[in-house]
């Protein structure tokens, strides 16, 4: 018998003649006419070349083909009703399972302490998986499943096959030690671009200040360039080092050494910060959950500072 001859709307009809032993009460069970009922007996009969059910005096009663075939039938119904037609559950509390999160390491510092407070009580069997990549490479590893999630700034995923989600609006400040020349001062231009500058590319990524400013023609003096804006905790104390990065990068920092915030010569570029997904994963129910707990953690309202 070939497979791709039989309909399996017919096995649903098989498994209720068994149990209710006639067709007219097979057709109300399962919302059909008597008669499409009966046709779909006929085909059964015609597919496994038995009759299967013999009517007597009360009931339609199955022959010993269709006993035998019962409860393999039994099974593939059970099987398709609980298994393939009932939409997908995830229960976080008994979950045991990894999720890989594509973020630079202010994403660890920002997004990653909040979601893990929520972890340790409702999900306590959850791994997450926290990875950097260059922004070239997200989409591959979006696309590929190498990460299930992406958060921060990401140019390059506002492209079709991915959804997008907005978190926050951030911006840049400009940070020096609590020690520096400039406390108190109002820096012109000219001294923001002749301080000794220190950037940080994590992963060689290209931060948007970067581009903004060659865009003007503004070109700064770079001492120093890091892969980790946490470096920053070492470095900063007890130089004249000028460090422009993300608010969030000036708040973590400034919990760990005492820093004085420079008002910039200049109104700074918008820092969209956003989650994405690839579209194959987006009706999937544990990343619907994953996406849906990074939201409710690390949403902000317009000018709220980053807070644990």
């Amino acid at each position: 018998m070939d497979i791709r001859s039989v309909d399996l709307n017919l096995l649903v009809v098989f498994d209720t003649l068994m149990r209710t032993r006639s067709v007219n009460r097979s057709a109300e069970a399962i919302g059909l006419s008597q008669s499409a009922t009966s046709g779909a007996l006929a085909r059964l009969r015609k597919t496994f070349d038995d009759a299967l059910f013999v009517r007597t005096a009360a009931t339609m009663e199955p022959t010993p083909r269709a006993q035998q075939l019962a409860p393999v039938v039994r099974r593939v119904v059970q099987t398709i009703q609980s298994e393939i037609l009932l939409p997908p559950q995830f229960d976080p509390a008994q979950a045991r399972r990894s999720f890989t999160i594509l973020t630079p390491d202010i994403g660890e510092v920002a997004f990653l302490p909040g979601v893990l407070r929520r972890l340790q009580d409702e999900a306590p069997g959850v791994h997450l998986h926290a990875v950097s990549r260059p922004r070239a490479a997200a989409a591959d590893a979006l696309e590929k499943g190498e990460a299930d999630l992406a958060v921060g700034y990401f140019p390059d995923l506002q492209k079709a096959g991915y959804f997008q989600q907005a978190l926050f609006t951030s911006s840049y400040e400009c940070i020096t030690s609590a020690d520096h020349e400039w406390a108190g001062r109002r820096v012109t231009l000219k001294q923001y671009l002749a301080a000794r500058h220190v950037l940080v590319r994590p992963d060689g990524r290209e931060h948007l200040l970067d581009s903004w400013l060659e865009s003007r023609g503004w070109h700064r003096q770079v001492t120093l360039e890091l892969s980790h804006f946490m470096s920053l905790i070492a470095l900063l104390p007890g130089t004249n080092l000028v460090a422009t990065v993300p608010q969030d990068i000036a708040t973590a920092v400034g919990r760990h050494i005492p820093l004085q915030q420079i008002a910039l010569p200049f109104k700074p570029p918008q820092l969209q910060v956003q989650q994405f997904w690839h579209r194959r994963m987006h009706n999937d129910a544990p990343n619907r959950w994953l996406r849906s707990l990074f939201y409710e953690v690390n949403r902000r309202d317009s000018g709220a500072r980053l807070g644990y």
